[in-house]
């Protein structure tokens, strides 16, 4: 299984592949005030969470109360704001822990990719580094009672993006460079979904985009064509808000709701070369995640459900090594920094386990801010998006020593 990661880039929600996965050595697990480089104010308030290229910091915000989304550059080694960029829109009703600035940005070496929702428009925007708009495409009306959630990927020369909404549905990926649609793959209409692709690659195999759905539960879909691969449409029996991963070259995708019935699937890949159809490997019912995704450690999956229970399963048989209860709300996902998980609560603590077979706290380091985000990792440092501020944790040369040590 091929996993591209790169130290210096966080350019998609939860980072390489979506796996949230970084090798930085320099974030320590208990932080004192020297662990912090700098604490950034920030207009407005949001759930996206922050990617980065190079020494740039890419965000989205918006005033929930006038409406309106804000784009955001920050520089990485002071927090400074570069440059803001307004997109005016009225405000409208969505769910009571939502935000009109919940999808996450993406970003490549020449461009940064936003896309945001109202009733009336679901917009996808290109800008270059320095702020200057490049392209823009309306892709017509959604309906949601959530609002919009989905946040763009870019694969090759392509931006990716899931529109599986309560009305017209569809995944489409246009030309990074100008915006033009490569393809437009329709999406039976179900209930909206919040899930973000990720790749699936085998040695041998066709690449596929991996999507988490209601109406098609887990599909591969064809990244130069649109075309669908292979589909298990029998995972899934509810919305799909947390992101699929992959783990021990299983798909692993959850889905749930507010009222719970929450649950996990593992499911095996189709190959359409071979005719292989895809099947079920095993479920998780107990304590299951709705919106955080999981992580996949080695041949270890972590899931971290919202009200506070993490488990410990071997990927590869859906054996429970541990269950145990951290405490707190959680609508962020985890992240694995050198052999260590880092979640957010939404009261805005932030707690470290052992990344292994055997549950352990690290620490929990409080921030004291409202927190419904996931951290990204880059250059040695950890960013975290809190209702008001962006904090920057380690990547100091005298925190190497700092680092969790088995």
């Amino acid at each position: 299984m091929a996993c591209h990661i790169s130290a210096q880039e966080w350019t998609r929600f939860r980072g390489p592949n979506g796996s949230g996965i970084s090798p930085a050595k320099t974030i320590p697990a208990q932080w004192t005030d020297q662990s912090f480089n700098w604490k950034a104010p920030l207009p407005g308030t949001g759930h996206s969470s922050p990617v980065l290229w190079g020494d740039k910091i890419f965000l989205t915000s918006s005033e929930e109360k006038s409406g309106g989304l804000i784009i955001l550059c920050l520089g990485a080694a002071d927090g400074r704001v570069l440059w803001r960029k307004d997109f005016p829109f009225p405000p409208y009703r969505q769910h009571q822990y939502s935000s009109f600035a919940s999808t996450s940005p993406a970003v490549d070496a020449d461009r940064v990719y936003v896309a945001w929702a109202t009733p009336h428009r679901l917009t996808l925007m290109a800008l270059a580094h320095d702020g200057q708009a490049v392209w823009e495409r309306d892709l017509g009306p959604i309906q949601s009672q959530h609002g919009g959630g989905s946040s763009p990927i870019v694969f090759a020369d392509k931006v990716i993006l899931a529109n599986q909404q309560d009305a017209e549905s569809f995944l489409i990926a246009v030309d990074a460079r100008t915006g033009q649609t490569r393809w437009k793959t329709p999406r039976r209409t179900t209930r909206a979904d919040y899930s973000t692709p990720c790749l699936y690659e085998v040695p041998g195999q066709k690449p596929a985009l991996i999507f988490n759905s209601l109406a098609h539960s887990i599909s591969a879909i064809d990244p130069d064509d649109g075309q669908v691969l292979w589909e298990y449409d029998k995972a899934l029996d509810k919305r799909s808000v947390s992101s699929p991963v992959i783990a021990s070259g299983l798909i692993i995708g959850s889905c749930g709701s507010g009222g719970g019935g929450n649950y996990l699937v593992a499911v095996r890949p189709g190959d359409p070369a071979t005719g292989k159809k895809p099947e079920l490997a095993y479920e998780i019912r107990r304590s299951a995640p709705y919106v955080p995704t999981s992580v996949a450690v080695g041949p270890l999956l972590f899931l971290w459900s919202d009200n506070g229970i993490v488990t410990c399963l071997y990927a590869p048989s859906g054996e429970v090594r541990w269950q145990e209860r951290v405490g707190g709300s959680f609508f962020g996902s985890p992240v694995c920094v050198d052999g260590r998980l880092f979640c957010i609560s939404t009261s805005g603590e932030v707690v470290v386990l052992e990344a292994g077979d055997q549950f352990r706290v690290l620490a929990r380091n409080p921030l004291g801010e409202l927190a419904r985000t996931t951290p990204a990792v880059a250059d040695g440092r950890m960013y975290i998006r809190t209702a008001g501020h962006l904090f920057s944790v380690g990547g100091k040369k005298d925190q190497a020593a700092l680092k969790y040590s088995p």
